[in-house]
């Protein structure tokens, strides 16, 4: 069974950096575009960030850009989300997302989502 597994969210400082992992198992990682969505109370889930198959194309939303940095590594079977400058908007729960395609531009074609991972950013 395809699983996503997130780690490394918390509680942190605003301004304060965070760094997320998402350890995948059961498919063959290098064929899936890899991202992370988030999602707060009552709003929808967003877009945060996305990377192609080999890790050559990102793409980021324009709220975290400048911030954050997603980065794979194919041998190890794992994304991971570098935050810095963290914003009380920030807060959410974060989510991994594998899609058999070249690429993640929003939720759309999503076939594996990991079960999320709660980030704090106090004020």
């Amino acid at each position: 069974q395809v699983q996503l597994a997130e780690s490394g969210g918390g509680l942190v400082q605003a301004g304060g950096s965070l760094r997320l992992s998402c350890a995948a198992s059961g498919l063959t990682f290098s064929s899936y575009a890899m991202g992370w969505f988030r999602q707060d109370p009552g709003k929808e889930r967003e877009f945060v960030a996305a990377i192609s198959l080999s890790g050559a194309n990102t793409n980021y939303a324009d709220s975290v850009k400048g911030r954050c940095t997603i980065s794979r590594d194919n041998a190890k079977n794992t994304v991971s989300l570098q935050m810095n400058s963290l914003k009380p908007e920030d807060t959410g729960v974060y989510y991994c997302a594998a899609r058999f395609a070249t690429v993640i531009k929003d939720a759309y074609g999503i076939n594996y989502w990991g079960k999320g991972i709660l980030v704090t950013v106090s004020s």
